[in-house]
This record gives C-alpha cells, sequence and structure tokens, in this order.
C-alpha cells in the first residue's frame, strides 16, 4: 500500500512510521494523497516528514532518538496559503494558517516539495470553492428565513378589516349636451315630451333619452 508514496524516492523506513501512524489518525472520508520526507545533507537518521491528506496537512517530527512520532495538523479551511522555496540543497515547505501560526520542513528533496506544493494548491482551490458554495447556500437560506419571517409578521400584524357592505350604484347624471334648438313643430314638441315622460318614469335610461333627443333634433 506504501509503494506509491515512494515514486519520488521517498526514505521507505520513514513513509512506513508515517503511513502506519496516519491509519490512526485517519477521520471518516479521510485519504492520504502524498508524503514527503525531509532528505539532510549529513546525517538524515530521523528526518520530518509531510503529509497530505484529502482534509489536511500534517508535519511529522520523531522524537526519542525515532521511538516517537510528534505531529502538528492544519485543516485546509483553516490554511491561508502554501509556500515552497528552493535552495541550493533541497527545498522548504511551508504553511501559514488565519491565526499567523506558520510551520515548515526544510532539506526536501525539490521534487517532493513542487508535488507538495502542486497538491496543496489543487486542495485550497477545492476548499475555496466549496467554501463558496457554502456561503451561497448560507446566504439563500438567511433570505428565505428573512422572507417568509417578514411576510409572516406582517399577516400577523395587519389588522382585520370590518366587512363593509358595498354601497349602492349612484346612477351617474349625464348632462345632455347643449343643442341650438330652432322653433320645434308642435310634432316635434310632442315626441320630446314623451321622451321625456318615458325618461322620468325610469322606462328608459340617460344613455338613451341623451340618443333619442339628439335624433329627433337631427331632424331639424
Amino acid at each position: 500500500m506504501i509503494d506509491k508514496f515512494l515514486t519520488e524516492e521517498q526514505d521507505p523506513k520513514a513513509v512506513e512510521k508515517v503511513y502506519s501512524r496516519l491509519n490512526d489518525l485517519l477521520t471518516t472520508g479521510e485519504e492520504i494523497i502524498y508524503i514527503a520526507v525531509q532528505k539532510k545533507p549529513i546525517v538524515n537518521l530521523f528526518p520530518d516528514c509531510v503529509a497530505l491528506t484529502n482534509k489536511r496537512i500534517l508535519i511529522f517530527t520523531p522524537g526519542n532518538l525515532g521511538l516517537t512520532l510528534k505531529f502538528v495538523d492544519f485543516v485546509w479551511k483553516d490554511i491561508i496559503d502554501v509556500f515552497t522555496k528552493e535552495e541550493i540543497i533541497g527545498a522548504i515547505f511551508s504553511v501559514r494558517t488565519t491565526n499567523g501560526a506558520e510551520m515548515g520542513v526544510d532539506y526536501l528533496p525539490k521534487v517532493q516539495a513542487r508535488k507538495l506544493y502542486q497538491y496543496a494548491q489543487e486542495r485550497k482551490e477545492a476548499e475555496r470553492e466549496a467554501r463558496r458554495l457554502r456561503d451561497l447556500e448560507e446566504k439563500r437560506a438567511e433570505s428565505g428565513s428573512v422572507q417568509f419571517d417578514n411576510a409572516a409578521r406582517a399577516i400577523t400584524q395587519q389588522p382585520i378589516a370590518p366587512v363593509v357592505p358595498a354601497p349602492e350604484p349612484v346612477p351617474v347624471h349625464i348632462p345632455a349636451p347643449v343643442v341650438q334648438e330652432a322653433p320645434k313643430p308642435d310634432e316635434l314638441t310632442e315626441k320630446l315630451k314623451k321622451l321625456k315622460m318615458l325618461f322620468d318614469n325610469g322606462l328608459i335610461s340617460q344613455e338613451e333619452y341623451n340618443h333619442k333627443k339628439l335624433d329627433l333634433l337631427s331632424d331639424l
């Protein structure tokens, strides 16, 4: 199982110790992505190691002459940035967190430091996108909650208006247009009187009365 973490000439013994310890530390759904091993130029008996998982970065430091293995870890959401600096001998890989903490490992083989940086950047991008989606969902949920609360408050606070019967429609009196009437023959006068009587008795509407009156006057 550890063979896939030895592709950049990592120290097999160091990887085996870290891998064994990691298996006890992994949470549900957590997977190991990469393991880099320090390679000091003179004595490299107890090298430091850096491990990347899909949830965090872990830095391991041997203690008590290699009998113990201490570690610190940083979850991706708390990591602001990662850095790699190549020097004459090896490279330095560093992590900086949101609370200002910074920690790194030196004398890493350059190819391993580059792989660490590459994988770390990919995980940071994935975490950034996941954070963006979480923020969107939270904003949508807050917006929906506010709108619902406001609507419920408006419904609760709105007084119930008493039921008032609709008023009876009032007939609108439309004045008849003023028409310059010439002296009318008796027949026309009689027709106008009959028309007025029909209107006064409610047998025809105001509109019908006006229309018929204009018809009679237009015959002059």
